[in-house]
């Protein structure tokens, strides 16, 4: 199967907008067998391809202990890998007892800063100075418009992010990349169903469910919230919130009269 150019194009603006490949990269995969990750590896292989800069590839499956016969399943994942020219190894960690021993904190953070851990002490181990991720479009404008909902904040995952305790750069290649154009690349792929307890059932899912109900009436509500995520993008917003002293400072000088000096006040000036 040849990766559609639309597809390779999106992928190449990626990596190069965002600087995420140079000469001499170890990239680890992280290759948990469902759709997205089988696209991120077939199309770093048709890069290293392609591509005039010299990189290497592995691949990782983190194997969370969430079901028995996982392991037999990824028998296909690490098949689909070797064909494609590219080391891959499991490793299991019980990622399932850890999300019970943590009752009080939402398993898909437990189970995503296990993973992320385990990533990256492999990706020192072998050498790798970068670790790849399948996250594409739609993960993106769903992380912020959650985190809008959840937090009031504006903020998301970065295409590129350099980790300074680990020495790691953490690069997102598909970040261009709708959700329903892997879906309908990977058609044929043997994709390995999620084995999450928690699938269909997080907030992540509630918020692509609400996104997907707003665009009925808001047809052009995903491309907005992409371009939303840009910093170019911010128009007229209130200041910050003052700090207490700033508004004790302000409260007296509107009850009593005179200046407020809620900008010099306390600094010996």
């Amino acid at each position: 199967m040849v990766l559609p150019q639309i597809l390779f194009s999106k992928i190449i603006r990626a990596v190069v907008e965002f600087e995420m490949i140079s000469d001499g990269d170890k990239i680890l995969i992280g290759v948990s067998g469902g759709k997205d990750s089988l696209l991120l590896t077939y199309a770093l292989a048709t890069l290293r391809e392609r591509a005039k800069k010299n990189f290497s590839l592995r691949a990782l499956t983190i194997d969370p202990k969430f079901s028995d016969d996982l392991s037999e399943k990824i028998s296909g994942v690490k098949k689909f890998c070797n064909e494609l020219g590219i080391a891959h190894e499991v490793c299991a960690v019980d990622i399932a007892a850890m999300i019970r021993e943590q009752e009080n904190k939402s398993p898909c953070y437990t189970c995503a800063y296990f993973r992320r851990a385990v990533m990256n002490r492999r990706a020192n181990e072998l050498g790798a100075n970068k670790v790849a991720y399948a996250h594409h479009l739609d993960d993106a404008v769903e992380t912020f418009f959650m985190s809008l909902l959840s937090s009031g904040q504006l903020t998301t995952f970065l295409p590129k992010t350099f980790l300074d305790r680990t020495n790691i750069t953490v690069i997102r290649p598909l970040v261009y990349v709708r959700e329903h154009e892997i879906k309908n690349f990977t058609r044929g792929f043997e994709v390995l169903k999620s084995p999450c307890p928690f699938d269909g059932a997080t907030n992540r899912q509630r918020v692509k469910n609400l996104i997907g109900e707003l665009e009925k009436i808001f047809p052009d509500l995903f491309s907005h919230l992409a371009a939303a995520m840009r910093k170019n993008s911010i128009g007229e917003l209130w200041d910050a919130p003052k700090t207490r002293e700033q508004m004790r400072a302000e409260y007296f000088a509107l009850k009593f009269g005179g200046s407020s000096c809620s900008k010099n006040c306390g600094s010996g000036e």
